[in-house]
């Protein structure tokens, strides 16, 4: 009887088995050909001078000289020192704040849903109508905020075409609609944070800062780090914003790698160049990516 019940059981497990490995499959396959395929021919096009108007007919292979000639490119240097310091600069202030208002928001004993709601608003954006907003209002002729300056006597400026201010321009805009994010992963996980340990901490006499220091931080550490993954990643490929309100100008100082391989890749139909600039983005994503999964895990 035993034995019957043991191969029953076991049968049962196989055909479940069976079943999930069935309802994955298609996915799985979906996934394949939209991430593997893609990523495949790019790296081979990366070894060669394919340029859609000749077609892939006259394309042939040139080895390295697409990474050679990209390394080389003064003005893909400065897109890549552009888009680690605006990586670096996004993610440190985005989650500065979206941690304060993320504690800000659990530690209120009335309001977070309204609170929850109004923050995440500028997230809920699509890029580009944030992009086209934000160049209205800071507009060099009607903009609100320099008619704003102007009657207070402030100086004006012309915010996305000026060396001085494009840069810092795009930077706060993108922290702007992107903190929501950072507040919603943190809020959720300072919620699963037992209060338990907050009252034993005010007990002992710790403080505001104690308890933060010592309780809040290590609860969330891992929250943290996924955070700033996520975060780190999808700065790094910023396109839209620059796209629409600067174009990776004035004097190339808000070009970033995603700008640049539009600019010369996309646009001039050169793919084998792009396909190069591409595989190095993807090679310094990945790079960062280790970093923080082993700071993580560590």
């Amino acid at each position: 009887m035993k034995r019957n019940e043991i191969a029953k059981l076991n049968s049962a497990q196989a055909a479940t088995n069976r079943f999930g490995i069935g309802m994955l499959t298609p996915t799985l396959i979906v996934l394949l050909v939209m991430t593997a395929y893609p990523l495949i021919f790019t790296f081979v096009y990366s070894f060669t001078d394919y340029n859609y108007l000749k077609g892939t007919e006259n394309a042939s292979f040139v080895l390295f000289d697409n990474y050679v000639s990209l390394f080389k490119n003064g003005y893909f240097q400065q897109a890549v020192w552009n888009t680690i310091k605006f990586t670096i600069l996004a993610v440190v202030l985005e989650m500065a704040l979206g941690l304060l208002i993320a504690v800000f928001v659990n530690s209120l004993k009335r309001g977070q849903k309204i609170m929850r709601t109004l923050l995440l608003l500028p997230y809920l954006l699509p890029a580009v109508t944030v992009a086209l907003s934000w160049r209205m209002m800071l507009s060099a002729n009607y903009g609100i905020i320099n008619q704003f300056l102007k009657g207070l006597g402030l100086p004006v400026f012309n915010w996305f075409m000026d060396t001085k201010t494009a840069f810092g321009t795009i930077l706060l805009i993108d922290v702007w609609q992107n903190v929501p994010f950072v507040f919603l992963l943190l809020y959720a996980s300072l919620q699963s944070v037992s209060e338990n340990q907050y009252e034993a901490a005010r007990i002992d006499g710790a403080g505001f800062f104690q308890q933060f220091w010592y309780i809040t931080l290590p609860n969330i550490k891992g929250s943290l780090a996924l955070c700033a993954l996520l975060r780190t990643i999808d700065t790094f490929r910023l396109f839209e914003k620059v796209n629409v309100l600067t174009g990776g100008g004035p004097a190339g100082t808000t070009t970033t790698i995603t700008q640049f391989l539009y600019t010369y890749g996309i646009k001039s139909l050169d793919f084998g160049f792009g396909s190069a600039g591409a595989i190095v983005m993807t090679l310094l994503v990945l790079i960062l990516s280790s970093f923080y999964i082993k700071r993580a895990m560590g």
